[in-house]
Parts: structure tokens; C-alpha cells; sequence
């Protein structure tokens, strides 16, 4: 029951659309402009940087809000300990849902990846961190496709996650929470790549859009 209030909790703060919020103060709808999408890269492709900034600190601000709010219900105790760790995880997922899926945006979202990213830096873990950053800035600098990027750091993260865990390195790894919260990161990483099908359609067509930082009126 905790762990269907948890995803509860997370989609409701997950309804809440940066994008979609951001761009009609300044006059754009970002479902009807550049890919359709309300998420940060598409602010940042209609927008300019400083919307696509602002866009992503609000989907990240939203994911540790949830998480705060999660721990404060629940009182599981310190912020990781397994128990912990899988009511965030199950939040998480279930902001990921509102992120992408809002109800009253007729189902049109984001692609979660800016969720993701706060997942990433809530557990504070350098391992996982540094390498996913790297491989992002990496990817974006040297192709100038974001989704390419975006892809890359979910994989990473499964892959670190699965290695950190069984090599006994995460504070879930050795319990019955490890193999838990590796259905719950597969089922994120499954839902990102579907999210990224049409990117992946055209980076295997070679037609995919390069992002492009010059800024946009607004």
C-alpha cells in the first residue's frame, strides 16, 4: 500500500509541467512547437537556454519535492537505508508518469529525463553521478543530439546501478530491496527508450535533430 501512495504522490507533483507552465508565460506552447514535447530540450530548442535552465531546474525541483514529501509521511528513517531508498525509487517512477503522462494535457508530457537526472543527483552517489554527467556532456558536445545523450545516461545508470549493487557497493545490495529496485530502474529505462522511439527512429535514419544553443526570443 505505502508503495501505491508513493507513486501516487509522485505523479501528482509530476503534473506539474515546467514547460508547458513556462512557455505560456512567455507566450509559446511547447506541444504545438519544435518536437511537440513540454520537457526541457524542446524549451531549450524553442526557447533558448535559459528557458530550457530554468525548465529543468523546475522538473528537478519537483522530483526532490516528492521525495521530501515521501520521507516525511513515511518516516522510514535515514535517507538510505533500503526501505528508504525503494519508497523513493516507487515516487520517483510515479512522478516520471506525471512528468510524461499529465491527465489534463490530454496525456502529452515530457520524456522524463530531466526526472531522471534528479534521481541521479538525489542519492548523491559520485559513482553513478560523475559517469552519467560525462557521458551527457559527452555525447551532446560531440554529436549535438540530446536525446543520444539522454539514452546514454539511462543506460549507464541501469549498468552502474546493477554493478554497484551486486558487487555490494549500494546500501540495498545483499537485501530482498536490490532485486526490487532493479525491476523499477529496468521499468524506467524501458519507459524512456519508449518515450525516445520516434529520436531513435531518426538517429538510425541519420535525421534527427542537432540542438542548437543560440538564443530565442521569447
Amino acid at each position: 500500500m505505502e508503495r501505491i501512495v508513493c507513486i501516487l504522490i509522485g505523479y501528482v507533483f509530476g503534473l506539474f509541467q515546467t514547460g508547458y507552465i513556462f512557455g505560456k508565460l512567455h507566450g509559446h506552447d511547447l506541444r504545438q512547437e519544435g518536437s511537440g514535447n513540454s520537457g526541457t530540450t524542446n524549451a531549450l530548442r524553442v526557447m533558448g537556454v535559459k528557458a530550457g535552465l530554468t525548465v529543468f531546474a523546475g522538473d528537478v525541483i519537483k522530483l526532490f519535492a516528492a521525495a521530501l514529501l515521501t520521507h516525511l509521511i513515511f518516516s522510514p528513517g535515514r535517507w538510505h537505508e533500503p526501505y528508504s531508498m525503494i519508497l523513493i525509487l516507487y515516487t520517483a517512477i510515479g512522478t516520471v508518469l506525471g512528468h510524461n503522462y499529465p491527465f489534463y494535457l490530454s496525456f502529452k508530457g515530457g520524456k522524463g529525463i530531466a526526472v531522471t537526472a534528479a534521481l541521479v543527483l538525489l542519492f548523491g552517489d559520485l559513482r553513478i553521478i560523475l559517469p552519467c554527467l560525462a557521458a551527457f556532456v559527452g555525447a551532446v558536445l560531440i554529436t549535438g543530439f540530446v536525446s543520444l545523450g539522454s539514452l546514454l545516461v539511462v543506460t549507464l545508470f541501469v549498468i552502474l546501478w546493477a554493478a554497484l549493487g551486486l558487487t555490494g557497493n549500494l546500501p540495498l545490495s545483499g537485501t530482498p530491496y536490490f532485486a526490487e529496485s532493479m525491476v523499477i530502474i529496468l521499468f524506467w529505462a524501458a519507459l524512456a527508450f519508449w518515450r525516445h522511439r520516434t529520436n531513435i527512429r531518426r538517429l538510425a535514419a541519420g535525421t534527427e535533430n542537432r540542438i542548437s544553443l543560440h538564443k530565442k526570443r521569447s
